[in-house]
C-alpha cells in the first residue's frame, strides 16, 4: 500500500456540502502508511464544521472498502494550518464556479 493509493481512495470521500473530494478540496494534508496501517492528517473547512464525525467515519470506511490490505486507519483531524480556498487544486475551483 503506497501514499498514493491512499491519495486515490481518498478521492472517493466527497465533502457533503461543498460536493467536491476532500482531496482537491485541500483538506487532506498528509498521509502516512506504516506496512498496513494508515495515519491521514486531514482538516474541515471550518472548525465549527457540525459534519466533522460524518466525514471522519466515510474516511475511515472509504479506506477500509478501497485497500483490501488495511489493517487500521487514524484520521487526524487538525486545524493548524487553517484551511483556506487557496489550497484548493484547479479542478476544485473550476467545479465551484
Amino acid at each position: 500500500m503506497t501514499e498514493g493509493e491512499v491519495r486515490d481512495a481518498l478521492r472517493a470521500v466527497t465533502d457533503p456540502e461543498l460536493g467536491i473530494n476532500i482531496v482537491d478540496l485541500g483538506l487532506v494534508y498528509g498521509i502516512d502508511v506504516a506496512g498496513n496501517d494508515v495515519r491521514v492528517t486531514m482538516t474541515m473547512t471550518s472548525p465549527a464544521c457540525p459534519l466533522r464525525d460524518y466525514v471522519q467515519t466515510l474516511v475511515e470506511s472509504t479506506l477500509a472498502e478501497r485497500l483490501a490490505d488495511l489493517d487500521r486507519v487514524d484520521v487526524d483531524i487538525v486545524f493548524d494550518p487553517p484551511w483556506t480556498d487557496e489550497m484548493m487544486s484547479d479542478a476544485a475551483r473550476r467545479q465551484l464556479e
